[in-house]
């Protein structure tokens, strides 16, 4: 096995795009769990604007999770956190998820960063980032986001209580924190050009 390398990922690793989804939506199979359904011009895009990070042993799809904002920037979700079957059990996800807390305290400080799972290594490696259980009251209002839930098995639940609760636990990160791991120089650059 090559060593795994885990990046912020950029227009290049587009060609991905189609196996990470279709990891998610077996995943989501085995585990008889909801996940919110995204297209593959929304993960690309989220690889163009430096808002995904991804797994590769060599040129093979290890892992991938992204980001995005919410409430004028005043909340940011870490989302779609997924291990290809061959690559469990190694520390990838960790990794994952510590290089897009990261990339997600970097690029928005003082912004909120908020999760819904129903797994428990999720929730496993949100608490140990230092995100507290919450209501979902807790969570952005913003009707873009709850809207990405309508492609969850479970969004019935959702709706019948009002969205008061759900299937997933909702977790919340206090932004005053230290970050986890360290974002390459040249990725701060390209967001910095990305964000003029």
């Amino acid at each position: 096995m090559e060593e795994i390398r885990i990046l912020v990922a950029d227009p290049s690793h587009e060609k991905y795009v189609d196996t990470i989804l279709q990891t998610i939506a077996d995943a989501a199979k085995v585990r008889g769990t909801g996940i919110a359904k995204r297209t593959h011009e929304y993960l690309a895009t989220k690889m163009k604007e430096a808002k995904a990070v991804i797994a590769l042993e060599g040129e093979n799809f290890a892992g991938f999770s992204y980001i995005e904002t919410w409430g004028n920037k005043q909340y940011v979700t870490t989302s779609g956190l997924i291990v290809h079957p061959n690559y469990r059990h190694l520390g990838i996800a960790k990794k994952i998820k510590d290089m897009t807390f990261t990339l997600a305290r970097t690029r928005w400080p003082h912004a909120k960063i908020f999760s819904l799972t129903s797994g428990a290594a999720v929730m496993t490696m949100n608490t140990q980032l230092g995100y507290q259980p919450v209501t979902f009251a807790d969570l952005t209002d913003d009707e873009a986001f709850w809207r990405g839930c309508e492609g969850c098995i479970n969004v019935d639940v959702l709706h019948r209580t009002d969205r008061k609760y759900c299937i997933c636990t909702a977790m919340l990160y206090d932004p005053e924190e230290h970050l986890p791991a360290k974002i390459p120089q040249d990725v701060l650059d390209r967001i910095r050009e990305l964000e003029k």
